[in-house]
């Protein structure tokens, strides 16, 4: 199995993957757009917090 961990700007993102059949088998994928919409655009200090809570 493949564990995979992304964070974008405003994005946090975890994947399984199986090594030998190449099989998803688990994806989530966490957008931060509503929250820094208010704002109209992103706020780093707010995506972090974000990521950090998304992803412990």
């Amino acid at each position: 199995m493949i564990l995979s961990i992304e964070s974008s700007c405003d994005d946090s993102s975890i994947a399984i993957t199986e090594i030998e059949t190449k099989k998803l088998v688990f994806h989530k994928k966490i957008s931060q757009a509503l929250e820094h919409s208010n704002y109209g655009g992103v706020v780093p200090e707010l995506a972090s917090r974000l990521h950090t809570e998304a992803l412990p």
